[in-house]
């Protein structure tokens, strides 16, 4: 199926550059609405607008109706609120783009994702555009609701060039999403390596024990101890542990992670390798699991961990670290900017550095690699106005993506926002956030997909490229080179230890056996790991565990997935 999907795609790609070259010598309506920018257009016969459009945007406003999760690191101000914000006046104002939002609900606890099921089993109509960012499962139940039209066709149609050479750089984020040969669902694009972790390392505490950064997993355990038990905070307590981790939710996980711990022994949890033969073998049944959970239980019992860590998601599995009371926390690169930065709020004259992963016995290193893409928007076949979305993103990419700098977004998204103007003309950033009346608000986040619009590898190659020591030779670069320092030596890190990255090789939909059997298999499998790192059970229950998983479903979907794997290779 992929296969054949390869071809046609292939084939439709050409079409389109063909049209996109033929726009370019006769400037046609094509063009126009590739651009954003310009151009008139009517809602008749083959134009590319639903409605009059001039100018770049709708003469008379359209309405674009969705569903949105306002995360913990959303903020507002000056009386706004997700409905009614900087970015909706924007949206309205110069493209003629009413978004008018059915629902809203706090993120918290998987909020969004409980109540557009909850829409899906009442039956409730869906809006003209969900973005969803996570279970890939949910993603797949709304795309099999029959309510959402062909996804790649309005792509290949509406999208602008810079949109497409985005995508471009890796085709497969459309695998999730296709249903025989057909794309329902764009990929809503990611920064390359956005999600891989480094290791945060409190400095001060390193310096006060005469401790250097641990390199190996033995320096990594003297770090511990010694953070564990010889006072770091001289407080003359015994309050303070080693790591701050979070399993509640996964082993691997996107913050507070701990799939490096296995990483160092060739093991992934709670994703798809390639095994020693080539196949596609579930990471959490691997033979070299073991040591890295005998790791953990050895960890919890001399206290480097937190009791709690079973119990913490990836939030709040941070407040150890933020409020002084734990010294080494893994995660992202964009970590610094929060929740890292609340640790120098709460804790005067505290410092942390990032650190790359330290490597096992056998001197190797492994961490989870991040996807393009993290989830999809579904567009309802019913919207009257689907090409209204397009000329939003559209312009998000031709103009924010990667800014010219003259362009509407050459400092920022919003004034008063993300940068303010000073009085001799300096452009003020997040670092100068009590410069900005109200502070620094990350304005770009309202946006209808999370993030405006990204061009994957474009951020963390410029970041490691400033942390080199290389002057900005773009706008854009310009633009990172005021990002928080540790960001851009936590970048730099995980673009010099790439080659460690283990990254989850079956991106397919959920197969039936997964669909049946998921839940269940899921269960077992964080039952068996938190016994066993808690000490209730024996590493030998890990045996027991992979036997009773393979029979029940485990083969079968292991099967499965390796014939999707087969059909992509």
């Amino acid at each position: 199926m992929m296969k054949k999907f390869k071809k046609s795609f292939v084939t439709v790609l050409t079409s389109a550059m063909l049209m996109t070259s033929l726009a370019a010598c006769g400037g046609s309506s094509v063009n126009n609405a590739n651009t954003g920018n310009t151009g008139d257009g009517a809602a008749t016969g083959d134009s590319m607008y639903s409605a009059k459009f001039e100018n770049g945007k709708y003469v008379e406003p359209v309405s674009i109706t969705t569903v949105f999760p306002i995360t913990t690191n959303m903020k507002f101000k000056n009386g706004e609120n997700i409905e009614n914000n900087v970015h909706t006046k924007w949206a309205k104002e110069t493209l003629g783009i009413d978004i008018k939002y059915l629902w809203t609900v706090s993120e918290q606890n998987n909020a969004y994702a409980t109540k557009l099921r909850l829409m899906l089993s009442s039956g409730q109509e869906m809006p003209d555009i969900i973005a969803f960012r996570g279970d890939i499962k949910l993603i797949n139940d709304l795309i099999d609701s029959g309510q959402f039209a062909d996804a790649g066709e309005l792509f290949d149609k509406y999208a602008s060039d810079a949109y497409k050479e985005a995508m471009a750089q890796d085709p497969t984020a459309w695998n999730p999403y296709i249903r025989d040969g057909v794309r329902m669902g764009i990929p809503i694009l990611e920064n390359a390596y956005n999600n891989d972790p480094v290791m945060y390392i409190r400095e001060d505490w390193l310096k006060k024990l005469n401790l250097k950064a641990p390199e190996t997993l033995d320096e990594l355990e003297t770090v511990m101890e010694a953070f564990t038990n010889g006072d770091p905070d001289g407080n003359g307590k015994k309050d303070t542990i080693a790591l701050s981790i979070g399993f509640k939710n996964n082993l691997n996980t996107w913050m507070s992670d701990t799939g490096w711990v296995f990483g160092m022994f060739g093991a992934m949890p709670n994703q798809w390798n390639v095994g020693s033969d080539g196949k596609l073998v579930y990471g959490s049944t691997q033979p070299e699991m073991k040591p890295g959970l005998l790791k953990l239980q050895e960890w919890m019992k001399k206290g480097y961990i937190s009791k709690e860590s079973g119990l913490y998601d990836e939030v709040k599995a941070t407040e150890a670290f933020t409020a002084g009371k734990a010294g080494i926390i893994v995660g992202p690169y964009w970590m610094t900017g929060w929740p890292l930065s609340d640790l120098k709020s709460n804790v005067p004259g505290a410092e942390y550095k990032p650190y790359p992963l330290p490597a096992g016995p056998d001197g190797k290193v492994g961490r989870h690699g991040t996807p393009i893409s993290s989830g999809a928007v579904l567009i309802n076949k019913k919207m009257k106005h689907k090409d209204a979305f397009f000329v939003y993103q559209n312009y998000l990419f031709d103009n924010w993506a990667n800014p010219d700098g003259e362009g509407p977004f050459a400092n920022g998204f919003a004034e008063g926002y993300d940068y303010a103007i000073g009085p001799n003309g300096e452009i003020y950033g997040e670092q100068d956030s009590d410069k900005i009346p109200g502070g620094w608000v990350d304005a770009i986040r309202y946006t209808l997909t999370f993030d405006g619009a990204i061009i994957p590898y474009l951020r963390i190659n410029g970041l490691a490229k400033l942390a080199n020591g290389e002057q900005p030779s773009t706008p854009y670069e310009e633009s990172l080179a005021k990002a928080i320092p540790e960001q851009m030596q936590a970048a730099k890190i995980i673009v010099d230890q790439k080659d460690a990255v283990m990254m989850e090789m079956f991106t397919g939909k959920p197969t039936p056996t997964q669909v049946s059997r998921g839940d269940m298999l899921s269960k077992l499998e964080k039952e068996v790991q938190n016994k066993i790192i808690y000490g209730q059970s024996s590493i030998d229950e890990f045996d027991s565990f992979v036997e009773k998983y393979n029979s029940s479903g485990g083969i079968k979907i292991a099967e499965e997935v390796n014939e999707w794997y087969e059909s992509v290779k």
